[in-house]
């Protein structure tokens, strides 16, 4: 299969719609791992791993497990609640606060035209769990180079503080429809677009914050139901047979009055069969949502209190740097790290 070809497939499996997409069912593997580190004395820890295997020319099982370790959750670590206004934090204690196992199981099937994945997850951590189901399904026209395709996913979570309080509702439940369109506009031009409904309802907030004033302290309350959608576009071009520039952009709004453009530029270099690196850039902005207000500035009487930044209006910058590596397994064709 030429490069042109893999990396428009690459790319056409990074779609929502397309849980899962190839022209070739093989077996295969990853293995990952992601840290972080901020202020506050906050470290994350997130190994990862997948495996994929065929049971038939066009079906294939998978599962994919993550563990997140989680060091200073609260702001009581690296930080001094007496003075503080606004406590964002679960837990604070040394070593890891928490930990959360997330496991997803999944089936696809591919005949080179249709193209289907469903599957469940879940996820459990010390005072949350999340369950969630999802299905895509997605079909290629035009000689392969037209795809379209619709996605579902339901989530149906449930909050467990790890302290004496009771919840007005300790559910959370999330549905999520995505509509997407790819297209091959030349040979080296891939462009693709996603669709996505969002609707949200329960408790969506989180039980541990709390906005402190000089009069009064009250946890944090967000309205029980949020609706929204978003626009991403993507363009993926091959520059020769070894580099590829990619550019992303992504809006979102619902009714709490949170709109948000996300732009995305990235580099990638194909150094041999084995090896691919890159750099990325990411900027990020949003504005706040209709009940947050500045801290001091609420009274006891407020319907809604926000302490969360990502509540609030905010801009933020990334950068990367993208790498992967294919091992030769026997057993598998396509070993990742």
């Amino acid at each position: 299969m030429s490069i042109i070809k893999k990396l428009f497939l690459f790319f056409v499996m990074l779609l929502p719609a397309s849980k899962l997409f190839a022209s070739d069912l093989k077996d295969s593997a990853s293995v990952g791992m992601s840290t972080y580190s901020g202020t506050g004395d906050v470290q994350v820890y997130s190994p990862a791993f997948s495996i994929f295997k065929t049971l038939t020319s066009q079906f294939m099982l998978g599962i994919k497990m993550r563990l997140d370790a989680i060091s200073a959750a609260s702001i009581r670590n690296g930080g001094n609640p007496v003075t503080t206004d606004a406590v964002t934090g679960a837990s604070g204690k040394e070593g890891f606060d928490d930990k959360r196992i997330a496991a997803t199981v999944m089936g696809v099937y591919s005949d080179n035209i249709n193209n289907l994945s469903a599957g469940v997850y879940s996820s459990d951590e010390v005072d949350y769990k999340g369950r969630s189901v999802f299905a895509s399904y997605s079909r290629a026209f035009n000689e392969e180079n037209t795809m379209a395709g619709i996605g579902f996913s339901q989530s149906d979570d449930e909050w467990k503080p790890t302290f004496s309080r009771e919840l007005a509702e300790d559910k959370r439940k999330e549905q999520k429809v995505d509509l997407s369109f790819a297209q091959m506009i030349s040979p080296k031009w891939n462009m693709q677009f996603v669709y996505s409904y969002l609707y949200s309802e329960g408790f969506l907030s989180s039980p541990y914050h709390f906005v402190a004033q000089d009069d009064f302290s009250k946890f944090e309350n967000y309205p029980d139901k949020r609706t929204g959608k978003a626009l991403a576009i993507k363009t993926v071009n091959l520059l020769n047979e070894q580099n590829s520039m990619n550019f992303s952009y992504r809006y979102y709004d619902d009714d709490w009055d949170i709109a948000s453009h996300t732009y995305t530029l990235e580099f990638l270099r194909d150094f041999s069969d084995a090896l691919l690196l890159g750099a990325r850039a990411r900027y990020y902005t949003q504005t706040n949502a209709n009940f947050i207000k500045p801290i001091g500035e609420y009274n006891a009487y407020d319907e809604y209190f926000a302490s969360d930044y990502r509540m609030s209006s905010f801009d933020s910058y990334m950068l990367g740097v993208p790498l992967i590596y294919k091992l030769s397994i026997e057993g598998f064709d396509d070993i990742k790290l």
